[in-house]
């Protein structure tokens, strides 16, 4: 894995890698074995960042559980989230009285999350867990107690790979690299 790439116009350092987050999903997962144990949860990802820790997670699942997904925008392609949500595909699975597990690539600001949070939470789940694999709490402007489960808490940095991306970029990347200021 090379320490150092181009994406676009960019240049990004190695910051986790892909051994690293292996052993981490794995440890996420192991957790949430154990607390959902017999009871059949939903994991709902939140696209398109998400599709590689979510791949990765429940393949290490053990319990039954059931998968959908979801899809809003805030970073549109830029470096920085423009605060303007879109729901780019809503959550079609009628979740009340379900275990819901949201898992998400990256919270930075929290926005997207206190988003979809207060509009799974009209849906009368039976418990509602954020699973994120990176968190940036220099970034945070919203405090979110659902967010139980965290990979990796790094800088207020742009980063890529393992899903995320820039200008559609670097999604395939088995390592989370941060942008070369």
């Amino acid at each position: 894995m090379e320490n150092k790439i181009k994406i676009a116009d960019l240049e990004f350092n190695l910051l986790i890698d892909a051994e690293h987050i292996k052993n981490r999903v794995e440890a996420i997962a192991e957790s949430l074995n154990t607390e959902f144990a017999g009871k059949n949860p939903l994991f709902v990802g939140v696209l398109n960042g998400c599709f590689m820790f979510m791949a990765d997670l429940v393949r290490n699942i053990t319990t039954p559980c059931e998968i959908s997904f979801t899809k809003v925008a805030s970073y549109h392609g830029g470096l920085q989230t423009t605060w303007q949500l879109r729901n780019d595909l809503g959550l079609a699975v009628d979740i009340e009285g379900r275990d819901v597990i949201l898992l998400e690539d990256i919270s930075d600001t929290g926005n997207t999350l206190k988003f979809l949070i207060d509009d799974l939470k009209q849906r009368n789940p039976a418990s509602l867990t954020v699973c994120a694999l990176l968190l940036k709490p220099a970034a945070q402007q919203y405090h979110i107690p659902e967010v139980k489960y965290v990979g990796f808490e790094i800088e207020d940095k742009f980063v890529v790979g393992y899903g995320l991306d820039y200008k559609e970029l670097g999604r395939n990347l088995n390592g989370i690299y941060q942008l070369v200021l």
